[in-house]
Parts: structure tokens; C-alpha cells; sequence
């Protein structure tokens, strides 16, 4: 065997081992779960056996039609489009006492925990939708020929799901981050990729009863903003409520 062939042979047997040891490592491991009150960093869960039991809300926004602007937009363009939907939301996720969880390219996922976990959520979607309507979209279109004159609109969806997570670390050390583990990360994130008509805020009956009177009415009180709808997830029948209702983030 060539000296070059060596070198190659012993490689392939170095990482065929990392990756067996980390299979049967993580296999054979004792889960240690602990309740946690925050959501947790990458420092104090362990990497092979920590696991952060929480009950939050999670709330999943995503850009609508990022395929198409990325077709039709210059790329520079698009990217300022989605440069505006994270920066905006990550504010508006952190001015209703929430957490940044992840990107995952035009999408951003946030935790919401405490009592009052279901109305942060709610308001920040209503905020979003305040931003992308009111202020991203029309400053766009004001700006660039080829989005005012584009056959879509930049538009988005939230969706918000409340529930008991496991928070775990995954990946290989040096190269890892925390993933969520439950219904409710599931669920918002599916809601955000619902696309019905003018409606851009889907939350599950559970963030519903859970959130304050003030989401479930406009601010003069007098009008519902939700529409009730059922919709199939992993074989369950699941209660959702949407609207397509913007509000300031600086109204109660």
C-alpha cells in the first residue's frame, strides 16, 4: 500500500470509529432531565445526556415566498428583504420578553416561558405582521420596480404552539447547538407554512384559552380578530385559531 493510501485508510478508520462511538455513546446513555424555568444555553446542557425539560411557547415566523424572490429579485434585493424579516422579528421576539431559539434560513423560531408566555407570543406575531404589512412590504415596493411590480407580495405566517419541550444539545463537540424535542416547536413550525388566503397568525386552541383577553379582540374591544379552523397533524385532529390582525409593538 502507497504511503498516500495509508494515510487515506487510516482517516476513514478515524472517523468511522467517531461516528460509531458517538452512536453507541448517545444510545447507551442515561438521559439526565432536569426542569428548567428559562431556556437554556449551549453551556449548561451537557452534550450526550443533558436534556432541559420546559413548558413554553414556541413561536415559528417564516418569509413567504423566498423561492420566488430568490428567482426574480436581484439576489441583493432578496437578501435585504430577508436581512429585514429576521432583524425586525428578532427585535419584536425580544421586546415580548422572548428567545431567539434559531435561524433556519428565512425562518426564525423563539421561546416564550413564564406566565404570561401564550400573550407575549400572540402580541409578537401580531407585531410581526404589523412590520411585514406596514412597513417592510410598502418600503419595498416604494424603493424597487421589480418587487412593486412582482405577481406575489412579500408577505409571511406565524405560527405558535404551547406545550412541555425537551431541550437537548446535538451535533459533535466543537460543532453543536440546542434542538428542541416536543408537540409544540412541531406544531408552530407547521403552522408557519400554512398559506390561507390573508391570514399571517395561526395559533393551537391551547395558546388560545392560555392568552389574555386583550389578543382575542381588537383594541377598541368590539370585534373578534380569530376565525376557528381544524386541521390534521400526525393523525389528531387539531383546533387552531387564525387572523390576519397586525397591531403596534408598543400598544397594549
Amino acid at each position: 500500500m502507497s504511503p498516500f493510501r495509508a494515510v487515506e485508510f487510516e482517516a476513514v478508520m478515524g472517523i468511522n470509529e467517531d461516528i460509531e462511538s458517538d452512536v453507541n455513546t448517545i444510545k447507551d446513555a442515561t438521559m439526565n432531565v432536569r426542569k428548567g424555568q428559562d431556556f437554556p444555553s449551549t453551556d449548561n446542557v451537557a452534550l450526550y445526556n443533558g436534556t432541559v425539560e420546559l413548558k413554553t411557547a414556541y413561536l415559528y415566523a417564516d418569509l413567504a415566498n423566498s423561492s420566488r424572490m430568490a428567482r426574480y429579485f436581484d439576489r441583493r434585493i432578496t437578501a435585504k428583504v430577508l436581512k429585514s424579516f429576521l432583524a425586525t422579528a428578532t427585535r419584536l421576539i425580544r421586546h415580548h420578553e422572548g428567545t431567539v431559539v434559531s435561524f433556519d434560513g428565512d425562518r426564525v423560531m423563539a421561546s416564550f416561558v413564564g406566565g404570561s408566555k401564550c400573550t407575549n407570543a400572540t402580541k409578537c406575531a401580531f407585531a410581526i405582521t404589523w412590520a411585514v404589512k406596514q412597513l417592510i412590504r410598502p418600503r419595498f415596493e416604494a424603493k424597487y420596480d421589480s418587487v412593486k411590480n412582482a405577481g406575489f407580495s412579500i408577505a409571511h405566517a406565524t405560527g405558535v404552539d404551547v406545550g412541555t419541550a425537551y431541550i437537548v444539545r446535538a451535533g459533535a463537540r466543537g460543532s453543536n447547538d440546542l434542538i428542541s424535542i416536543g408537540r409544540a416547536p412541531n406544531l408552530a413550525a407547521k403552522f408557519s407554512d400554512i398559506r390561507s388566503g390573508s391570514y399571517s397568525t395561526f395559533v393551537s386552541s391551547s395558546v388560545y384559552n392560555q392568552m389574555n383577553e386583550s389578543c382575542k379582540k381588537r383594541l377598541n374591544g368590539k370585534q373578534d380578530i380569530w376565525d376557528y379552523a381544524t386541521w390534521d397533524f400526525v393523525g389528531e385532529s387539531i383546533g387552531f385559531y387564525r387572523a390576519s390582525y397586525w397591531r403596534k409593538p408598543d400598544t397594549s
